[in-house]
């Protein structure tokens, strides 16, 4: 019985073996006003992602900064996807992703240009991984239409190795029409 119970504390004192990193976008103060007076809660937004190829993002809410923090990095580990990159630096082609009336223009760059992006997405694509790209939101500026419509976006990426597949083609033969 001793061994079990000495498993169960080591296991809650281990760190996580995994590189993904997070980064905290917003945090929103959100006042509920009841009879006694006001009632304060946390809203929090935040990006995760591997820096190769997989990101994602959560909001939190509690009544506790850091326990809304903690919820919504849960909850953007669990929400992550896969994103094919060019050379592990770019994207594949030009796409633009849409969320309500935000709307994010994101443009492949050549090596050297760095990420060119606003605020809350900037985050989104240190995080992806990605080291040339050049972005421009559009329309609201709320952080968080502004990265569902950057993730929104890149799920619509499409590496030549997909549209060959798709096509019943060879790589060689999508990226010829490319060039």
């Amino acid at each position: 019985m001793r061994d079990n119970r000495d498993n169960r504390d080591n296991r809650d004192n281990r760190a996580p073996k995994d590189d993904i990193k997070d980064k905290l976008v917003a945090i929103n103060r959100v006042t509920k006003v009841v009879k006694g007076g006001r009632r304060f809660g946390f809203a929090a937004l935040v990006v995760a992602g591997d820096e190769s190829g997989r990101v994602g993002f959560g909001k939190g809410k509690a009544k506790e900064v850091p326990e809304a923090i903690k919820k919504a990095n849960d909850a953007a580990r669990k929400s992550m996807i896969k994103i094919p990159l060019r050379e592990g630096r770019t994207l594949h082609h030009d796409i633009v992703g849409n969320h309500g009336a935000s709307k994010v223009v994101m443009r492949s760059a050549p090596s050297g240009t760095g990420i060119i992006a606003g605020g809350s997405v900037r985050a989104v694509f240190e995080l992806l991984g990605i080291k040339d790209i050049v972005t421009k939101s559009i329309g609201s500026a709320n952080p968080y239409n502004i990265i569902r419509a950057a993730v929104n976006g890149l799920k619509q990426q499409k590496s030549p190795k997909m549209v060959a597949a798709r096509r019943s083609k060879k790589v060689a033969e999508i990226n010829s029409i490319r060039d």
